[in-house]
């Protein structure tokens, strides 16, 4: 059955030629001769009903025969000539050549032609055309979310749309530069052929150097205009391509911490930077073209139908038979290439494992074999190489033969309009001129549609950053002008993952009450939870349970900006950004006076140090401060902080690249500061905790033990024996200096 569904087609034209046979001796009834258009069409219907009907009801039909495509087919087949000729009748042409379309089995054969080319249109082009419109239109008119990719491409122009409508009146001057450019460029064939038609008519002596010269100020004309188009195109798409970078950038920025841990910072920079390039270059490039060439086109169109709609028709029935030979020659072009490919990958395999394994080759002295077997695989690769190259050149033929062959048709026939008088020798040369730019135009269009429908989807990758919504409470609304400090932990639980597993909870049900205007420690073993706190406490993460407050009143209902310029942290792991070192302390606060720079620097102890760099506080520190040493990065990461004055100060490990006298005085001034903010410290030294007002104990995520220096020594807990650890780890050093002396 599947066989006797190839030779269908066959069948099918068998009966056709019978069904005309048919028609032509029933219409030639003499009671028919006066009513030609009764004939047409009646002859029409009858062929399209009986061609219908063997292909809807015949079971071994090829599926295509049946779709939209298939039927369209048929359809043309019988009613082009009818729909034809009562145009013409319509527009008042002659049509005594088309009517007694039966009696003629030339126009049979062009019959079938047509059809061929019509359903090259409609298969290829039309329907895939009608398709993608479809739902553009539906998903631009829509909001419902779809997988589709078009509705996505939709979705992702009206986005671009939205960036590119403050410009609106540019790209308004760039159409109308558009047009005005392509209209002066198509202009030139139409005088070339009005030259033609003086010369030969040896008429108007002047006309000649009147249109040269109007050629000229139309071609300056159009060069003129497509500068300024460019140019203010290319401008244009530069400012969407900030505006939109801008936004992406600003949607990161806005993104919760936990965020910023999963993406890797690399992945981040290239979306917000290659990703927007990319799209932007090739949005910029294949949509400039789409213009121009559309434009073109629709000039090219315009002056073709004008000069003779005859040739028009003619060649637009002939190009999609020209696109499509180089499909049926490059198919096979391909799988030489692809053949030939993989001959040269058996032959780099041989290579490989030869020299791979020379020691063996070598032990069975077997090297004249492996160059034998090397030397067949390339004579096999010669082989399709030759085959390549005569599809190459089969291919370039076919394809430089139709081409040929559409221009000799056009010439043909287009001689054949000339000596009917129909149209004029200047309109031929005109239409020839208009032809050769024709094809390249179309072909343009349909290369260029694609491939800025693809940058339009390309852009759907930075929209996900710019629709991601933070996963973090809404911006609270107080900022009291006098905040205390007081800090309370009630019940917090809290794990970094969305595990609510309770052996997997980083914090399980902490309470702490940090007073202000002291100092309180936190202290424990590694990942005990004491930077989680601190987390917590910057509301970069939210508890899982339980709540914190500040004053009384809970954390997010703060307003962030505010929060964070009552809270100063400076971490064990500081980080300084590669701008000067006076730009690193005011970071963020940059309307500070020097002076406050100047007293959060010695309070530090970092103006000494500032003072003997090259340039003081103008030297460069660097990315990530590597033009400093890893103490002095501390003590600018603390004036940095210090500088802000901040009611809540957070030290977590602050001074662990400090040596000893160092950290003496930076603790010094520092403890001082708890006078007029809260301190909350974090440290592995417990000669620095022991200064503390109140030590929180923290274990496995729970708060083990509370008090003072003396009163958790007397207890003999945790604390007790962490500082017992340590000091038995200086007596050892202690002891292993004076052995080394």
């Amino acid at each position: 059955m599947q066989k006797m569904s190839y030779f269908f087609p066959v069948l099918l034209v068998c009966l056709d030629v019978c069904v005309v046979h048919a028609l032509r001796l029933a219409l030639s009834s003499p009671a028919l001769l006066p009513y030609p258009f009764i004939s047409l069409w009646g002859g029409g219907l009858t062929r399209a009903a009986v061609l219908a009907f063997a292909t809807l009801s015949c079971p071994g039909v090829l599926p295509g025969m049946r779709s939209l495509a298939g039927l369209q087919s048929l359809l043309v087949l019988c009613f082009h000539v009818p729909v034809y000729t009562t145009l013409l009748w319509v527009l008042g042409q002659s049509t005594v050549e088309h009517v007694w379309v039966w009696h003629s089995g030339e126009r049979v054969l062009q019959g079938y032609i047509v059809t061929v080319v019509a359903w090259l249109y409609w298969s290829r082009y039309v329907s895939s055309l009608l398709l993608s419109w479809g739902r553009y239109v539906s998903s631009f008119w829509t909001r419902m979310p779809s997988e589709e990719s078009d509705d996505h491409t939709g979705a992702s122009l009206k986005r671009l749309l939205g960036y590119m409508r403050p410009y609106l009146r540019r790209f308004i001057a760039v159409l109308c530069l558009v047009v005005l450019s392509s209209y002066g460029e198509m202009a030139i064939p139409q005088y070339t052929g009005r030259v033609a038609d003086w010369i030969l008519n040896e008429e108007a002596p002047d006309a000649f150097t009147e249109a040269i010269r109007f050629m000229t100020l139309m071609t300056v004309a159009s060069a003129v205009l497509e500068f300024f188009c460019d140019l203010m195109y290319n401008v244009t798409m530069s400012l969407v391509h900030t505006s939109v970078q801008g936004s992406v950038f600003q949607a990161v920025m806005k993104q919760e911490i936990a965020f910023f841990d999963a993406s890797p910072a690399g992945e981040l920079v290239s979306r917000i930077t290659t990703d927007t390039n990319d799209m932007s270059e090739a949005l910029s490039e294949k949509l400039s073209l789409l213009m121009w060439y559309s434009a073109r086109f629709a000039f090219l169109l315009f002056f073709m139908v004008s000069q003779t709609w005859k040739l028009t028709l003619l060649t637009c029935m002939g190009l999609p038979i020209i696109w499509v030979i180089p499909d049926l020659t490059g198919g096979f072009h391909q799988t030489i290439s692809r053949k030939v490919q993989e001959s040269l990958a058996k032959a780099n395999q041989v290579a490989t494992e030869t020299f791979s394994y020379m020691k063996t080759v070598r032990s069975f002295a077997n090297e004249d074999g492996e160059t034998e077997k090397y030397r067949r695989q390339l004579v096999d690769t010669y082989a399709l190489n030759k085959q390549e190259a005569a599809a190459y050149a089969a291919s370039t033929w076919a394809n430089s033969m139709a081409t040929l062959a559409l221009k000799v048709a056009i010439l043909y026939y287009g001689g054949t309009l000339v000596t009917r008088g129909t149209v004029s020798s200047g309109d031929l040369v005109s239409f020839v001129l208009y032809e050769l730019q024709f094809a390249s135009a179309v072909e343009a269009v349909m290369r260029y549609y694609p491939e800025v429908r693809k940058a339009i989807g390309a852009s759907e990758k930075i929209f996900e950053y710019l629709d991601r919504k933070p996963r973090v409470p809404a911006d609270g609304t107080l900022a009291p002008q006098n905040l205390e400090g007081h800090i309370q932990f009630k019940k917090v639980s809290f794990s970094y993952s969305e595990d609510t597993d309770r052996n997997k909870l980083v914090l399980k049900d902490v309470s702490l009450d940090i007073k202000p205007g002291r100092i309180t420690a936190l202290v424990g073993l590694n990942r005990s939870g004491k930077s989680t706190c601190v987390k917590l406490l910057e509301r970069f993460y939210q508890p899982k349970e339980g709540e914190i407050l500040l004053d009384g009143k809970p954390l997010q209902s703060y307003k962030d900006r505010y929060l964070h310029d009552k809270i100063a942290v400076v971490s064990q792991d500081c980080v300084l950004f590669a701008r000067s070192v006076r730009e690193n302390i005011k970071y963020g606060l940059e309307d500070a006076s020097d002076e406050e720079m100047f007293r959060a620097a010695r309070l530090a102890s970092a103006h000494d140090f500032i003072m003997e760099l090259s340039n003081g506080y103008d030297t460069d520190a660097g990315e990530r401060g590597g033009q400093v040493s890893g103490g002095q990065k501390q003590r600018i990461a603390i004036a940095r902080a210090l500088i802000r004055r901040p009611k809540i100060l957070i030290l977590d490990n602050a001074t662990s690249d400090l040596d000893p006298e160092n950290e003496h005085e930076v603790y010094k001034a520092l403890l001082n500061q708890s006078k007029d903010c809260t301190v909350l410290l974090i440290s592995n030294k417990m000669s620095v905790v022991e200064k503390a007002d109140h030590i929180i104990v923290l274990d496995e995520g729970m708060v083990k033990e509370e008090g003072s220096h003396s009163e958790l020594n007397e207890i003999d807990g945790l604390y007790a024996e962490l500082v017992r650890k340590q000091n038995r780890g200086f007596h050892r050093q202690a002891e292993e200096g004076d052995d080394s002396l």
